[in-house]
């Protein structure tokens, strides 16, 4: 396990070993746990935006005609030619 180094006014380090103590455990772990939550919460939120993207790629697909084949991205020409009528 690696060590960091934290610097932080008397007043926050007060509070953490206060809040340390009530939990029955120590400002390092409180510290670790903080960071695997972020870390983990990070995660969750990547998913659910990928989850995100792939139904709405699968609902563009399903409103399109099955003719016409997959959805493509509007080349440049195609962009501006409605700005231009």
């Amino acid at each position: 396990m690696k060590n960091i180094t934290l610097k932080v006014d008397d007043a926050t380090y007060h509070k953490a070993r206060i809040r340390a103590a009530k939990s029955g455990t120590s400002v390092s772990a409180m510290v670790r746990e903080f960071l695997n939550r972020e870390d983990d919460e990070e995660i969750a939120r990547e998913n659910k935006r990928i989850e995100s993207l792939k139904a709405l790629y699968a609902q563009a697909e399903q409103s399109t005609s099955k003719d016409r084949g997959p959805v493509e991205p509007l080349k440049r020409e195609e962009i501006y030619a409605t700005r231009l009528c």
